[in-house]
């Protein structure tokens, strides 16, 4: 029954009905059998897939099914430190992907923590103290100020009752809740005010409500669901990979296959070719290639992690970088979530504020120039107003305790001064009335009562209106039309009045109340981060959408995206896109980019459709509403100082300054990242395909004897890896990496360019090595030094090409040495090279010869020439480039 009706629509007596309960709750008899019947008032959480099963889980890739292929093969050649290496690699990735799959379970259990462990509750009559996770449908529960609240509740009695929602809508101000039928239909959870949320926190005031949903069937409940039911796809950089393993695979199988097959059909031995086939794929296989991919990844989450951008999923990293939208919150995330005073209106005149938040500092202005408050003395009277007729708190270290719609009042009023009356008494702020009243009694005994409110009640309770000289006759329509025209700027409006009453007065009495003296309006606003509308430009210029989605009023959040320079044609409410088709939402979301008054459902929506039609999108959150959508995002980003741990566990990132500019700095980051990863595979896969053809090429010419034997390719491998493919990912940024358009997602990792420059590496280094090695052998060189030269020549044609891999478009004479690592790395594999060469030991067990001089002069001769071609066909191609453009 509960889960079927609507409690927001029915009145108070016909929900206590539908629910078998009164107003005294119910028995305890009645509550234990609910219990027992519906279960206890949890988020339930998936059922955990066992710690072995996710561990063997991450073995389940192509490439990671190759790099086994070549373990066992090597352990079958009895190379067991060969197969230790790879073996190391495999694990390694195997332990990093474990570790980040534990994020989702730790969303849903701090989304369980939520829930208050205790919660006063009547039954048979009785205040009792029961846990809310006994809590069961039809339990009359007692709110009271500072408490959460435990499950969804139809309110029954408030008193001045105030929650914070922010947590589930996004909403900055604390939601006045009442106890009133809602009439209108497709009410979003923001306007539904007769209900109470469980997860929220009551602000002010006192309540009762009946509870109508717990465990999965509440608002927080629901959105656990989504996160269940979420499934985290697969990163561009992830599913790019995943292809290049799989294509990897495929050829590396065929090649070896059919170089066994040609060997055949020359007649040539089948251990022989059965050992060639294993090292032409033990040379393809770029074995070295995952770990430099993880350390580029790793690099670049601490590089973040220095520019308050923490990094929870490694793959993130290079997803970030490839953004095409920004979907984020407002409050707090583009906004200080501080309530600020930005207009106060009286007969005088418009007066702008400035200053941020609830910090005091700041001046009042009147046409553009600063004035003193105390020369304008209806402006004064109005800041006065705000500051007694208020039961918020500014504290010394700075902040408000209390509702933030008061605390902006009070710091308005603090840049005037210090006001400061004895209060006596009061009338509470009630949605019925839209009002507050306040009754004080100075040192001499005068009494004045102070009231606030909306302008529509507070012109209506004036007669007069005070211009800061003296009284002229009330005028309600001009005062109305000046506050909707502040509200039209997204300001939220608050008028003030008064009157002096007889002396020594100590209660109020509802004819007190009436016969006002009208003063004044001031407009206030969750005002944008200062840095905010800068960042935004720069993801405008870096071809990055930014769209806001919000629990907040349409208008405000129109006004703030206005602000910020947020390209948008007009806004969208949450009740709309609840009756628009994917289709028409699709078609929406091509102009539309602030979207407001939206559930948890809108926002995952808009996240999946933005996704489907082909963007990278990066999502911003802090609340718990935020949670689905930042599991279904291709990266979510969480506010570390604001966000709730839900939102933090559910994130692929978290902001550890809340700031949304530390986005933009790590979108270049990633940007930088995934270059890394471009550069570093230009540089392998080349020299792991000219290993694996200079295996073929013996094969196809009927040599006995291989150039290179499995034991050299690992060590050239694992020594140039370490030595050449580490130094590469600490490359320092190209400039300009913001002013390039994001990554279309369906461009292969493996560009055009790239694949070219694979081809004419592969065949240079292979042909310049065989020939060497061919022309050795045939002028009487034993076979062992032949193969030196051939492994000397292979790894110094990967030194001089690492050079030309420090950009891929971009000649790289004038930057040869702005690497330091890379430099210490070449000194220590030429050092290795020496070692193996000429040690006597190392000759035995590597199965190397010391060479000549003149050796080493053929060898730097022939390999220095990759650098010089691949320079030259790099001026070329940007010399045609530049043709083709001013064509």
């Amino acid at each position: 029954m509960s889960e079927e009706v609507k409690w927001q629509h029915i009145s108070v007596d016909e929900a206590l009905a539908l629910l078998e309960t009164d107003r005294d709750g119910l028995s305890a008899e009645e509550a234990q059998l609910r219990l027992s019947k519906f279960g206890f008032n949890e988020v339930e959480l998936k059922k955990k897939e066992s710690s072995i099963h996710r561990f063997v889980r991450q073995f389940a890739s192509p490439l990671i099914y190759v790099l086994l292929i070549a373990a066992f093969v090597t352990f079958l050649l009895r190379e067991y430190a060969d197969m230790t290496v790879i073996i190391g690699v495999v694990l390694a990735n195997a332990i990093i992907g474990f570790i980040q799959e534990r994020k989702a379970e730790n969303a849903l259990e701090s989304l369980a923590k939520m829930l208050v462990p205790e919660t006063s509750i009547l039954r048979d009559g009785q205040r009792l103290i029961v846990a809310s996770r006994e809590l069961v449908v039809g339990d009359i529960v007692l709110l009271e100020t500072g408490g959460r609240v435990p499950a969804d509740l139809r309110l029954i009695y408030k008193k001045n009752l105030r929650i914070d929602e922010s947590m589930l809508t996004g909403e900055s101000i604390a939601v006045e809740k009442n106890t009133d039928v809602i009439e209108a239909r497709n009410v979003p959870i923001a306007e539904q005010k007769n209900i109470a949320f469980a997860g929220t926190l009551v602000t002010k005031g006192n309540g009762i409500g009946v509870v109508v949903a717990t465990a999965a069937n509440s608002e927080i409940g629901k959105i656990s669901e989504l996160i269940k039911k979420t499934k985290k796809l697969s990163t561009p950089l992830v599913r790019t990979i995943d292809h290049m393993g799989k294509t990897l695979a495929f050829v590396i199988v065929l090649v070896a296959m059919l170089t066994f097959a040609i060997g055949k059909l020359r007649g040539l031995d089948d251990l022989d070719l059965f050992f060639a086939s294993v090292s032409l794929a033990v040379a393809a296989i770029p074995e070295g290639l995952p770990a430099l991919i993880t350390i580029t990844l790793a690099i670049g989450i601490k590089k973040m992690a220095s520019r308050n951008a923490i990094i929870r999923t490694m793959p993130a990293v290079e997803s970030l970088g490839s953004a095409t939208v920004i979907c984020s919150d407002k409050t707090g995330t583009l906004t200080q979530n501080e309530m600020t005073v930005r207009k106060i209106y009286t007969d005088e005149g418009m007066f702008t504020v400035t200053g941020q938040g609830y910090d005091p500092k700041g001046d009042i202005e009147l046409n553009g120039k600063k004035i003193d408050p105390f020369d304008h003395r209806a402006l004064l009277e109005t800041l006065k107003a705000g500051a007694l007729c208020n039961d918020a708190y500014l504290r010394e270290e700075g902040g408000i305790d209390g509702d933030p719609t008061e605390g902006a009042l009070l710091v308005s009023a603090a840049k005037a001064g210090n006001f400061y009356i004895t209060r006596v008494d009061e009338v509470p702020f009630e949605s019925e009335k839209r009002f507050m009243a306040t009754l004080h009694q100075d040192d001499a005994g005068n009494s004045w009562v102070y009231a606030k409110g909306s302008p529509e009640i507070i012109s209506k309770l004036s007669s007069m209106q005070f211009n800061g000289k003296d009284f002229s006759r009330m005028e309600p329509e001009k005062v109305l039309l000046v506050a909707e025209d502040m509200a039209s700027e997204g300001l939220r409006v608050i008028a003030t009045a008064y009157r002096k009453l007889e002396r020594g007065k100590t209660e109020i009495e509802e004819t007190d109340v009436d016969e006002l003296i009208f003063l004044g309006l001031q407009g206030m606003i969750d005002p944008p981060r200062e840095d905010v509308k800068k960042s935004i430009f720069k993801c405008n210029n870096a071809g990055i959408r930014v769209i806001m989605i919000t629990g907040d009023h349409i208008k405000t959040a129109h006004t703030i995206a206005r602000q910020l320079g947020i390209r948008t044609e007009g806004a969208l409410a949450g009740s709309d896109i609840g009756s628009m088709t994917d289709e028409e939402l699709i078609e929406a979301l091509r102009s539309v980019s602030v979207f407001a008054r939206t559930s948890p459902e809108d926002k995952s929506r808009i996240v999946g459709l933005l996704k489907q039609e082909g963007e990278v999108v990066a999502v911003t959150g802090d609340g718990i509403n935020d949670a689905p959508a930042l599991e279904n995002a291709d990266i979510g980003i969480a506010m570390g100082r604001s966000g709730t741990e839900v939102a933090k566990d559910a994130a692929d990132m978290v902001l550890a300054d809340d700031n949304f500019s530390s986005i933009v700095n790590a979108v270049e980051e990633g940007r930088d990242v995934y270059s890394k990863i471009q550069k570093v595979i230009l540089w392998t896969l080349p020299t792991n395909a000219a290993e694996g053809l200079a295996i073929l090429a013996a094969v196809l010419l009927g040599f006995a004897a291989l150039p290179l034997l499995p034991l050299h390719i690992l060590w050239i491998n694992t020594v140039t890896a370490l030595g050449l493919g580490v130094p590469m990912t600490v490359e320092p940024m190209e400039k300009g990496l913001l002013n390039r358009p994001p990554r279309p997602q369906n461009e292969p990792l493996l560009l055009p360019v790239i694949k070219r420059r694979i081809i004419t590496v592969a065949l240079l280094m292979v042909t310049a090595t065989f020939l060497l090695y061919l022309f050795n052998i045939n002028n009487g060189m034993d076979v062992s030094t032949s193969q030196t030269i051939a492994l000397n020549t292979i790894v110094f044609f990967e030194i001089f090409y690492l050079f030309n891999c420090k950009s891929i478009n971009e000649n790289v004479i004038g930057q040869l040495f702005s690497n330091k690592y890379m430099l210490l790395g070449i000194s220590v594999v030429i050092g290795l090279q020496m070692f193996i060469t000429y040690n006597p030991a190392m000759n035995v067990i590597m199965r190397t010869s010391p060479i000549r001089l003149v050796d080493w002069v053929v060898i730097i001769l022939t390999t220095s020439s990759i650098f010089v071609l691949i320079e030259f066909e790099k001026f070329i191609t940007k010399k045609r480039s530049k043709k083709h453009i001013n064509k």
